[in-house]
């Protein structure tokens, strides 16, 4: 089994590392009448019973917000839920597709692939994986993302210095966990995640609600955090639900959204004597994140709903608001113009040098990835559900077919078809839910750039098969030894490589159905219907197939697979005892073995092996086709 090498950084707490020595190259984040618009279906009684008359109507989720962030500064988005706060985030920070319109910039110039790489982007959700501990969670993540220009020892004591920097040292060594699987803290698994963009050492890091679902204390430890990164030069945007007042006076700048529309940009010691001043001040002392959401949401200060003259008077606030807002904006950013120049023209010239295409090379992703993907995925493989599964079947197996003699013929072919079946669905089920499980953390690390689709699915491949490949070779040995088969080891051999090729096709099948289907319920049942189809065509239950629809047995990889352990265990001149004239029968006359023939075993390994290779593939295409980027 691959182990990490993990060193601990062993300086004095004055020394960092010389990523953190450098210096942070200052951006400064300015968005100008964004706009963002989606295409929705609106699928009524007509739409279901003829789709093609579904109409398309077009919403508009951005309506021309405008703002800017600066180095040193955190800029809070605050609104209701739906307001457009995740997705003008989104945009912000590059990942945002479709019908985008307006001007984001960054030290005036546009996104590239070096300001991508030089920005952290936090979701909401903590995409982690559970079975890996923080430590290693750290570390994978550095010497993954950190360029080759540093050494594995200097990637190591990134880690570990961010370990230290957000307080995680006392759980290091804590698994992450899930809501099955106790680890961490919520709050330390928030900090894991804002920790693996720190590694970078990121100069605009972007972070969607990440109080959300925290305690008040532990949201403003995060908080506090963050406000001394900014101190240190970072331009740093988030969005935030409904901070306490302690947290809503820690920001700098706020932008206020309401369906799409800015209600307000500036400075938050500001804001509440803006709403004053234009004649809506709350009635009530109380937390002005609480005061603004009311006025975001169209509510009086008493919380309740405004009526129609109320919703008018919004309406001419909101229509004031934007005028004003144009105004001083225009001002306000003509006179950072120079300063912006200033930066463009700073240490962002040189970024290309240091922010390649790929931090790592395609052999260091792939190695990297396979020693991650071994450590997490070891635990699923050979959970003791499974094991158990595995064990109980293959005795039940083992004492149904005990000691079955060559004379009971159809019993012996019956082991090789359940076979077939078992270890067909059993790996296609399993590998179904890979794709649509590990989408979203698939999607994450490709956004920021952090390594090849080739590297991560071959290293999938390469970690699986072993892993995988362990529990059919007990089931083998159980099953075999105690069924009368033929016990030559070469005959156990030869039983074994058609076993282990079937279950690695299977697995391919199930990872293409996955990666086409991109829904785990429809995965199961297009795998169901597939592995049925090729089981009722493999020739064991229906000898005399309709020449209409004979032709799936060619697609059935259960089909070449059945034909593979009767060629193995039975030849074309073999005997075996029977009733007939003389006592002896020719095995390959045997009615049920006749129909699948005992010849055509090298064509069969071909078109398995044709299989396995095809499905990976299609599962290959298919996700570079979704854009995992």
């Amino acid at each position: 089994m691959m182990e990490l090498e993990i060193q601990t950084d062993k300086s004095s707490p004055d020394e960092t590392p010389s990523v953190f020595k450098k210096s942070i190259r200052p951006v400064t984040l300015k968005f100008e009448d964004v706009i963002y618009k989606i295409r929705i279906k609106n699928v009524g009684i007509e739409g279901i019973l003829w789709p093609q008359r579904s109409k398309e109507t077009e919403k508009v989720i951005l309506k021309g917000v405008t703002g800017m962030a600066e180095p040193g500064e955190i800029l809070a988005m605050l609104g209701p839920s739906g307001s457009g706060k995740t997705t003008l985030l989104t945009a912000l920070g590059g990942r945002l597709g479709g019908q985008l319109a307006g001007s984001i910039t960054y030290n005036g110039k546009p996104i590239s692939n070096a300001m991508k790489r030089n920005t952290g982007f936090v979701s909401q959700y903590d995409f982690l994986y559970p079975h890996l501990t923080v430590v290693e969670t750290l570390v994978f993540t550095a010497l993954l993302r950190l360029p080759n220009t540093l050494t594995k020892e200097e990637k190591v004591s990134q880690a570990e210095s961010v370990i230290a920097q957000l307080g995680l040292t006392q759980c290091r060594n804590s698994i992450i966990g899930h809501e099955f699987l106790r680890g961490v803290s919520g709050g330390e698994r928030r900090r894991v995640s804002i920790g693996q963009e720190l590694l970078v050492n990121p100069s605009l890091l972007i972070l969607d609600e990440p109080t959300s679902g925290l305690d008040s204390t532990t949201a403003q430890c995060i908080v506090s955090g963050l406000s001394e990164l900014a101190s240190g030069g970072r331009t740093i945007v988030m969005t935030i639900h409904q901070p306490s007042s302690r947290l809503f006076y820690m920001f700098h700048k706020l932008l206020l959204l309401s369906e799409g529309n800015a209600l307000y940009f500036g400075k938050v010691s500001a804001v509440m004597d803006y709403f004053s001043d234009i004649g809506f001040a709350s009635s009530v002392p109380m937390n002005p994140a609480d005061f603004l959401l009311d006025v975001a949401n169209g509510l009086t200060s008493d919380g309740a709903h405004a009526n129609d003259s109320m919703d008018d008077h919004m309406q001419s606030i909101v229509v004031a608001y934007k005028e004003r807002l144009s105004e001083k904006l225009k001002e306000e950013l003509a006179g950072k113009q120079f300063n912006e120049d200033k930066l463009s023209n700073g240490p962002e010239d040189n970024s290309k040098e240091e922010f390649g295409r790929w931090p790592t090379t395609w052999w260091q992703q792939f190695s990297v990835l396979l020693r991650r993907g071994v450590r997490e995925r070891k635990h699923e493989s050979f959970s003791p559900l499974k094991i158990f599964e595995v064990l109980a079947v293959s005795f039940l197996t083992a004492l149904l077919w005990w000691k079955s003699h060559i004379s009971h013929l159809q019993d012996q072919i019956g082991i090789f078809f359940f076979i077939c079946g078992f270890w067909g669905f059993f790996p296609l089920l399993e590998a179904i839910s890979t794709f649509p499980q590990e989408h979203k953390m698939l999607q994450k690390e490709r956004s920021s750039g952090t390594y090849r689709l080739s590297s991560y699915f071959i290293s999938r491949i390469v970690a699986d098969l072993p892993m995988e490949l362990v529990l059919p070779t007990l089931f083998l040995a159980i099953t075999y030894w105690s069924a009368g088969l033929k016990s030559t080891i070469g005959h156990f051999l030869h039983a074994l490589l058609v076993l282990l090729l079937s279950v690695s096709v299977s697995q391919g099948l199930g990872l293409a159905l996955g990666a086409l289907a991109m829904d785990h319920e429809v995965a199961m049942t297009l795998g169901s219907v597939f592995m049925l189809s090729f089981l009722l065509v493999g020739g064991y239950y229906v000898q005399q197939v309709p020449r209409f629809i004979a032709w799936i047995k060619y697609l059935s990889f259960s089909h070449y697979s059945y034909k593979l352990f009767l060629g193995s265990q039975y030849k074309t001149d073999e005997t075996y005892p029977c009733d007939d004239a003389g006592g002896v029968c020719v095995i390959a006359d045997y009615p049920a073995i006749k129909m699948v023939g005992l010849d055509g075993q090298f064509s069969s390994v071909i078109a398995l092996v044709f299989m396995l290779v095809g499905y990976r593939l299609i599962a290959h295409v298919d996700w570079g086709y979704r854009k995992i980027m």
